[in-house]
C-alpha cells in the first residue's frame, strides 16, 4: 500500500548512508511532500512523493502530516471504580498522598476477571483512537496472590508490555508486617505473575517501599527473568532514580524531584527518564525539569500514567501539549519523546520510527504538522491509525 501525499512524515528514522536497515529509533527526523510505503505490516519505504514506487493500494493524505504511532510506555489499564471525589479534593487543596491507591484495591479485588478486562479493553480502545498503537499495562491494584495474577492475566489480553507491580504500596492486611508482604511479593507472588510478564516494577517512594526493599523486589524480578522498571521520584527527593540505573532498569517514571546525583547517574547509564505530564495536570505538583535532563544528553520518554488516582488520561497527544508549555519542549523533543523515546523505554527497535522494516503502525493527523497536537490542544485530530499495516482506527484517505 502506498500512502501519499503527506505534508510532513515523521520517521525518527536515521540516515543510512550504506543502504543498511536503522536498527531502531533515531533523532527526529521528517520528509516533507513525502510518502510511505507498507508491505506486510512493515514499512517498506520511505521518502518524496514524486519517487515513490508503484503499488497495489494507495492512500492519498491530502497533505496531512502523519507521525509514528505514540508508545505509551507507562499505564495502569487493570483497576476497577473511580476516585473523581479524591480528584476534586485534591483541587480544593487536599494534597496528594500514595495511599489513595488502597481504595482501589478494594474495589479491583470485588471486581470479576470479566469486568477487569473490560474496563482495560474499553481504556486500551480509547487509546488506540487518539493514536497509541504500543502501550505498557502494569498490575498492582490487587496486591493479593490471586488479584495480581488475574490482573496480570488482564493486561497480557490488551498488550505484550506486561509489567508485575505487586510492589505499588503496601495493603492494610499487611500493614503492620511490611516485611512479610515484601516476602509475599518476591515469593508466590512473583511466581504466580512472572509467567505472562515482560516486566517487574516498584514504587520506591516514601509511603510506598524504600530503597533496599526495592532492590530486593528487583533482584527477584530479574532471577524470574524480568526486566526492572522504577516509579522513582514522584513525591520528594529519595533514592529511586539512582537504584533504577543501578539495577539497569530500562526506565525512571516520574523523576520529578531531581538532585545533581540524579541527573548525572541517568547520563551516565542507559536509564531512559519517562516523565508523566498528566501526573503534574492532575496533582499540582510541580513538573519535572526536562530541560535539565535534555542537556545533560538523557534520553526521555513521554507517557501517560493513566490511572484512576492520579492522572485519569488515555491522551497522549494531551500529554505532548503540557510537555511543551509546562516542561518548555519543543514540539519536536515532545513528538521525538512520545514516540521514539517511549520506544526506548520498552527496549523496543520495531515501534516508535518509520524507518524501513519498522512495524506499520501509523497516526494520521487532521493537520499538515506535528506541532498540531501542542499548537491545537485538546482538539480531536487524530483522523487514522494505522497498526501493523491495518487501518485500527478512523476512516481511510480517499485514494
Amino acid at each position: 500500500m502506498l500512502i501519499t501525499n503527506i505534508g510532513e512524515l515523521v520517521t525518527n528514522a536515521p540516515d543510512a548512508a550504506d543502504g543498511a536497515r536503522p536498527a531502531g529509533p533515531g533523532p527526529f527526523t521528517a520528509i516533507t511532500d513525502a510518502a510511505l510505503v507498507v508491505e506486510d505490516g512493515r514499512v517498506a519505504w520511505t521518502g518524496p512523493a514524486g519517487q515513490a514506487p508503484a503499488a497495489d493500494e494507495m492512500a492519498d493524505c491530502g497533505g496531512r502530516a502523519v507521525l509514528p504511532g505514540f508508545v505509551d510506555s507507562h499505564a495502569h489499564l487493570v483497576f476497577a471504580g473511580e476516585r473523581s471525589a479524591e480528584f476534586a479534593a485534591r483541587m480544593a487543596g487536599t494534597p496528594y498522598r500514595a495511599g489513595g491507591i488502597r481504595s482501589t484495591v478494594a474495589a479491583t479485588r470485588r471486581a470479576s476477571d470479566e469486568q477487569l478486562r473490560a474496563n482495560a479493553g474499553r481504556l486500551a480502545a480509547e487509546m488506540l483512537r487518539q493514536g497509541t498503537t504500543t502501550l505498557e499495562c502494569k498490575s498492582g491494584y490487587g496486591l493479593t496472590v490471586d488479584d495480581e495474577r488475574r490482573s496480570v492475566a488482564a493486561a497480557a489480553g490488551i498488550t505484550g508490555e506486561v509489567t508485575f507491580l505487586g510492589a505499588h504500596v503496601v495493603p492494610p492486611e499487611y500493614e503492620a508486617d511490611p516485611g512479610g508482604y515484601l516476602d509475599l511479593v518476591c515469593g508466590p507472588m512473583m511466581a504466580a505473575c512472572a509467567p505472562q510478564a515482560r516486566w517487574v516494577d516498584v514504587f520506591c517512594e516514601r509511603g510506598a517501599f524504600g530503597a533496599d526493599e526495592a532492590r530486593a523486589v528487583l533482584a527477584a524480578g530479574k532471577a524470574a527473568g524480568l526486566m526492572p522498571r522504577v516509579h522513582a521520584n514522584q513525591l520528594g527527593p529519595g533514592p529511586g532514580i539512582q537504584l533504577a540505573v543501578e539495577a539497569g532498569a530500562a526506565s525512571a517514571d516520574h523523576c520529578t524531584y531531581l538532585t545533581d546525583a540524579d541527573v548525572d547517574a541517568l547520563a551516565a547509564g542507559a536509564t531512559v527518564a519517562t516523565l508523566l505530564p498528566g501526573v503534574e495536570f492532575s496533582t499540582r505538583q510541580p513538573y519535572p525539569d526536562a530541560r535539565r535532563l535534555l542537556g545533560a544528553g538523557v534520553t526521555v520518554a513521554i507517557a501517560t500514567d493513566c490511572n484512576p488516582g492520579s492522572c485519569f488520561t488515555s491522551s497522549m497527544p494531551l500529554c505532548i501539549a503540557l510537555a511543551v508549555r509546562e516542561m518548555r519542549l519543543t514540539t519536536q523533543e515532545a513528538v521525538w519523546a512520545a514516540t521514539a523515546g517511549g520506544a526506548h523505554a520498552l527496549r523496543r527497535t520495531d515501534v516508535g520510527h518509520l524507518g524501513a522494516g519498522a512495524r506499520a503502525d501509523l497516526v494520521l493527523l487532521d493537520a499538515p504538522s506535528h506541532a498540531y497536537p501542542a499548537y491545537r490542544p485538546g482538539v480531536p485530530l487524530v483522523a487514522a491509525v494505522w497498526r501493523n499495516g491495518e487501518l485500527a482506527a478512523g476512516a481511510m484517505p480517499p485514494a
